[in-house]
């Protein structure tokens, strides 16, 4: 899997960034063959801001042509990453229970 990360509104450290990585490559278990690329968008959503869901998490997840997006925002950072993160789960989930029922239709 490759991931993408880009920060907006705040600096990358090296252990966010592995956390990023941790959570987000751990999504790789989930999806059998293909090319995984991730790109994720971390930061502040703006510098005024000082109350309220302050941080926000964006993940593009493309698997082999299929687009997966996952939005969150929170007080902590990595909270909102997690979130994100739970629900690209959710999809990748829903997506491959859609293609086993599929492939268990009758052929004509």
């Amino acid at each position: 899997m490759h991931i993408d990360i880009v920060c907006k509104n705040i600096a990358l450290d090296e252990p966010l960034k592995v956390f990023v990585e941790n959570k987000i490559g751990g999504l790789e278990r989930l999806i059998s063959g293909g090319s995984v690329d991730a790109r994720v968008e971390i930061g502040k959503l703006s510098r005024h801001h000082r109350s309220g869901p302050v941080f926000s998490a964006r993940v593009n997840l493309n698997i082999a042509g299929l687009l997966l997006r996952a939005e969150a925002t929170d007080k902590d950072l990595r909270t909102a990453i997690d979130l994100a993160r739970d629900e690209l789960h959710l999809q990748i989930k829903r997506f491959k229970e859609k293609r086993k029922d599929l492939s268990r239709t009758a052929k004509k």
